[in-house]
């Protein structure tokens, strides 16, 4: 993971990017690259558990899974995947993500997954909260979480 920069965001449908581009600024100003995918827990879950299964051979160093609903997605990945796994919570129903929020807290024991809050403020948290992870091997990141922290946690 020495100095790895490079995210994989999955997520369950196409209409959950509008909601998950809020963090692109974060993710740029952080130096974080990421690729972004399609695939449902649900109805890929074979294309699914191949993406978090390779995300370290293909140079990633943690994934960000956004789903609404049954919100399975970052439970998946985590089963199939020793990286970090961030989960984002999308709101999908009438419940407003609340049942996303509890589906992607609600892990056994040992397959550890990082929670955000609901929505566009959790998309946001998960690029800072990848920042945060990554700064660890990557100084140049430190330096910009620093920077972040004194302007308020806001984008200059």
């Amino acid at each position: 993971m020495q100095n790895q920069k490079k995210v994989l965001i999955v997520m369950g449908s196409e209409s959950d990017r509008q909601t998950l581009e809020h963090m692109q600024p974060y993710l740029d100003y952080f130096g974080i690259s990421a690729d972004w995918h399609v695939s449902s827990a649900h109805r890929q879950p074979d294309a699914t558990a191949k993406l978090a299964n390779e995300a370290a051979d293909n140079g990633y160093a943690l994934i960000i899974a956004a789903a609404g609903m049954a919100a399975h997605l970052a439970g998946a990945c985590a089963a199939h995947s020793l990286l970090p796994v961030i989960a984002i919570p999308l709101a999908a129903s009438s419940l407003q993500g609340m049942d996303a929020l509890l589906s992607s807290v609600q892990m056994p024991a040992g397959i550890p997954v990082g929670v955000t809050t609901i929505g566009k403020p959790g998309a946001i948290n998960a690029a800072c909260l990848s920042a945060r992870i990554l700064a660890v091997t990557n100084p140049e990141i430190l330096v910009k979480l620093e920077e972040f922290r004194q302007n308020g946690s806001k984008l200059p």
